[in-house]
């Protein structure tokens, strides 16, 4: 019982701290797209570098983080020795990643269409490089179980960054218009996106002075028989990390490569922001994965226990499409997280929810390969479905878009769920409750269409009302249905008979 609390309570600890933090990181937004007009392309170069390093964080990562947590605690291993060979490794390979990026900088900015900004692909290069070294040291918190420090850190991150980016967007150019002589030191407006990016690696280098004790008091050792045992383990992990991230940020890193028009970097920005407010169905959907996964695990015996995870799946759709009726009831309302050059890209929004909640359907799925131990179906899976979302981008941007990658993203997703979970029913079958799911989405579905009429139809404050009726129509039939108020802790007495 002490080790399930512990748990709970680590769990709650990292869980809070990435949704705090990917909540506080949102408020980005609004800054950046009220100071970069959409015209400008700026937040477009953002969303596409950001892409970038997204991926090659993975790449330089390659597996190493899990794979410490594997060796650390195998009992035929030192773990000293294994978190000491995995830090040289990945130092090395970092240091050795910036030192080609310098080499190739004119050859790198030229080929990304950066060659008037290179400055934007060695601070990135660097950000991205510091950033993965850091992630051996943040795994080491996590296995000496010092949440608290981890989280701080975290934490202090995207403070720092917000704060910086808040002085240097906002402050400072307000200040340079009465003061430009002064101001002019330490602010330069013809930099405008690239402040982004210094400010990234600013917060990121910090950070790193912060793990004095972890990277200190102990003796520095390369096994290269353990790295050799330890990439045998990792590669796996990197094929299906790059598989992953790619289903994430391929079409980003695409886009400018097939889209040709003029307002590449424009529409791309368009997309990145309004793509923005969906994810924040993503945000909603993690802290579902925190708070239930952990009482699902600690319910769990050690014989077979497939119901759980046909219920675990059950929920997770049903908090999901909940999500998706409350980001599109209040889109009204959600808009404003963006400028209003960004708007024109509101109509992705209900499109790239509908790729979130694929991809977390396709994440539940990924149970049954994990139970039997072969989890290379899960980079073939992944790695089908960034094959069709690659293709459909390749084939429909040039003609559509953004509005393209949009439903890329449905089709790719889809994909890998599908294919997931036919598979799973022949290799580890789960009888999940279809038809139950399929009421709730269909349900979802007509209140979505009552919602479109209302928010083209009616004012904001009439749009708000109906809006609001609607999600509780759907409050209504869940707790009919799947969540008696009677069975809530607490306040569930108040309604037993």
């Amino acid at each position: 019982m002490a080790n399930l609390k512990s748990l709970a309570k680590d769990t709650a600890i990292y869980g809070m701290s990435s949704i705090i933090g990917r909540f506080l990181n949102y408020l980005l937004v609004p800054i950046y797209t009220a100071k970069l007009s959409a015209a400008s392309g700026g937040y477009g170069v953002i969303t596409n570098l950001y892409a970038y390093t997204a991926l090659l964080l993975v790449i330089l990562t390659y597996g190493m983080e899990t794979t410490f947590f594997r060796y650390a605690n195998k009992s035929n291993e030192n773990p000293e020795r294994v978190y000491s060979t995995i830090l040289i490794s990945v130092g090395f390979t970092s240091l050795l990643f910036i030192a080609l990026v310098f080499l190739f900088l004119p050859q790198i900015s030229g080929f990304m269409g950066y060659s008037d900004h290179p400055s934007y692909i060695w601070v990135m290069a660097m950000t991205v490089a510091i950033d993965s070294f850091q992630c051996i040291p943040f795994a080491y918190l996590r296995y000496k179980k010092r949440p608290i420090k981890f989280a701080t850190l975290k934490l202090l991150f995207i403070v720092m960054n917000i704060l910086l980016n808040v002085i240097y967007f906002i402050v400072l150019p307000a200040m340079y218009k009465s003061n430009p002589d002064i101001i002019g030191k330490i602010y330069d407006p013809t930099v405008g996106a690239g402040y982004a990016f210094y400010i990234n690696l600013f917060c990121t280098g910090s950070i790193t002075f912060c793990f004095f004790k972890e990277l200190t008091g102990f003796k520095y050792v390369f096994d290269k028989a353990l790295m050799k045992r330890m990439m045998t383990y990792s590669w796996p992990i990197l094929v299906l990390g790059i598989a992953g991230i790619l289903n994430q940020t391929a079409d980003r890193i695409l886009f400018p490569y097939i889209y040709k028009g003029s307002d590449m970097n424009m529409q791309l920005g368009i997309y990145g922001a309004a793509s923005k407010i969906a994810m924040i169905m993503a945000l909603i959907t993690q802290a579902f994965r925190y708070a239930y996964e952990p009482f699902v695990f600690g319910k769990a015996k050690e014989n077979d226990n497939r119901e759980t995870y046909a219920k675990v799946m059950k929920y997770f759709v049903i908090f999901t499409l909940f999500a998706y009726l409350m980001v599109i009831g209040y889109m009204d309302i959600l808009k404003y997280i963006i400028g209003r050059d960004y708007w024109d890209g509101l109509r992705v929004v209900p499109i790239v929810m509908i790729g979130t909640i694929m991809y977390g359907i396709y994440f539940n799925l990924s149970f049954w390969y994990k139970l039997i131990d072969k989890t290379i179906w899960g980079a073939y899976f992944s790695g089908i479905g960034c094959t069709v979302l690659i293709i459909s981008n390749i084939i429909f941007v040039p003609r559509f878009g953004y509005m393209a990658c949009a439903w890329s993203g449905v089709t790719g997703y889809g994909t890998s769920m599908l294919i997931s979970y036919f598979v799973g029913q022949k290799m580890y079958r789960i009888d999940y409750p279809i038809a139950e799911m399929m009421k709730y989405v269909i349900l979802c579905i007509i209140l979505n269409i009552g919602m479109y009429f209302s928010n083209l139809y009616l004012s904001f404050i009439g749009a708000v009302g109906i809006n609001t009726l609607l999600i509780i129509v759907f409050a209504a039939y869940l707790v009919k249905k799947d969540f008696p108020l009677a069975s809530l802790p607490i306040i569930g007495k108040k309604f037993k008979k």
